[in-house]
């Protein structure tokens, strides 16, 4: 229970610090306010020369607040480490911290790419960061929408402050891009490169298709009955998970069998199973 507590804890420890080095390095210099409290903190600092990471939590202690009567203790709790973390580190590291471009593209592609990098490290050890995620979390007690559309809308109201504070149009589409990046890594590293692909097959030919997987790509198909509510007629449904490289081959194999045949081909990003990645259980 303790190694888990202290891996978890170290492991957040490292996400915000590199999310500092992105914030301090290559965002706040470049004044590209990519959303969230750390864009309002950096729109702050330019205008007032207000210590961002101090800024952060100040701006993130009525959050807290409204975070303990909607959202109760544990809730809130959980969100404090990473927060209060993140601010201090801010402002440990930005007197360190060399120039390394002037380059607004250089800027906002490193920046997104270092804190989409950290905040993901964050994510993966079961910490938050607090800011507009836990004011998304709030809003969503009041009015049921979706907390990614939420964060859209709050994070486009940042980066057209910004525009209209800084005067440049510029600036606001380089935090757009920040955005997009950042938002990018997150999902990297929680859920990992797609390195697989899932087929779901719906044919008349579902044996013959199956046999061919079996034989000519040396993977395994399941195949369960489905029942068409168009036609009425009852068909079987194949599923197969092959290598992005096999792909091709696999199309290939059901357009011979039946160029009619229904397919859905989706991402998968893990796969444990024999062919693939074993499967390993951690005791703590």
């Amino acid at each position: 229970m303790f190694w888990r507590w202290f891996r978890e804890y170290l492991g957040v420890t490292i996400g915000v610090i590199i999310t500092a080095v992105g914030l301090d390095a290559f965002l706040v210099p470049a004044k590209i306010a990519a959303g969230g409290l750390s864009g309002v903190a950096t729109i702050l600092y330019h205008l007032a020369h207000l210590p961002v990471g101090m800024t952060m939590l100040a701006l993130n202690v009525p959050l807290f607040l409204w975070s303990i009567i909607r959202l109760g203790w544990r809730y809130t709790v959980n969100s404090l480490y990473g927060t209060v973390a993140l601010s201090v580190f801010i402002d440990l590291l930005a007197p360190h911290m060399p120039l390394l471009t002037k380059d607004l593209l250089l800027a906002s592609l490193y920046g997104g790419v270092l804190t989409g990098l950290g905040l993901g490290v964050v994510f993966r050890f079961n910490g938050t960061t607090g800011g507009t995620e836990l004011l998304a979390a709030i809003f969503r007690t009041y009015v049921g929408v979706n907390i990614g559309q939420l964060l859209f809308v709050i994070d486009g109201v940042v980066v057209l402050w910004a525009g209209i504070v800084f005067r440049s149009t510029e600036l606001a589409l380089y935090a757009l891009i920040t955005i997009f990046l950042t938002s990018w890594i997150i999902d990297l590293v929680l859920e990992g490169l797609s390195y697989a692909k899932a087929f779901i097959i719906i044919s008349q030919h579902a044996d013959t298709i199956g046999q061919a997987i079996l034989t000519r790509l040396d993977r395994g198909a399941t195949a369960w009955k489905g029942h068409g509510m168009y036609t009425g007629q009852e068909r079987e449904v194949l599923l197969s998970v092959v290598a992005r490289a096999e792909v091709a081959k696999l199309k290939q194999i059901v357009h011979e069998a039946d160029p009619e045949a229904f397919i859905i081909l989706a991402d998968v990003h893990e796969v444990l199973g024999e062919g693939f990645k074993r499967l390993e259980v951690k005791h703590n």
